[in-house]
């Protein structure tokens, strides 16, 4: 569940835009909300401004790399190009992997995002990265770096 204590209530009316942007003077009745968490309080009137105090969750960067493989590519020039989205840890150039559950070990020689190199992949990035001496044939979708 969830501490209703950390959640921003707020009511609205989309259609006349009642405290959407600055409090409405049609719900004199309600005086606002806040919430309280470990990294303090907040408070406001209006859903922009509960929108605004949302604090993004942390990326799990300590953790140890995990890169479920959403596809495998072959490319003229460059060699093997397994593609996914780092769920935790780091993905940097010159990285040891290991997929699972092939158990193939192999050497990151580049990371990409949209075609711009990369000299790090963090949680929440979706990349490609080139590996030494796999075939695309030994990776599957679904294997986990």
């Amino acid at each position: 569940g969830y501490n209703p204590a950390a959640v921003a209530f707020v009511p609205i009316s989309g259609w006349h835009g009642d405290n959407m942007l600055e409090a409405s003077t049609k719900m004199p009745w309600f005086k606002g909300w806040n919430v309280e968490r470990k990294e303090g309080k907040a408070e406001g009137k209006c859903l922009i401004e509960a929108l605004d105090a949302i604090l993004p969750p942390a990326r799990p960067t300590d953790k140890p790399l995990r890169l479920p493989l959403q596809d495998v590519y072959k490319i003229g020039g460059i060699g093997t190009v397994p593609v996914g989205r780092v769920e935790t840890g780091i993905l940097k150039p010159g990285t040891i992997v290991v997929f699972a559950p092939a158990n193939i070990t192999t050497e990151v020689k580049s990371v990409e995002m949209h075609h711009e190199a990369l000299q790090e992949a963090v949680p929440g990035d979706n990349v490609g990265f080139n590996v030494k001496n796999v075939s695309v044939k030994e990776l599957l979708r679904g294997y986990v770096a």
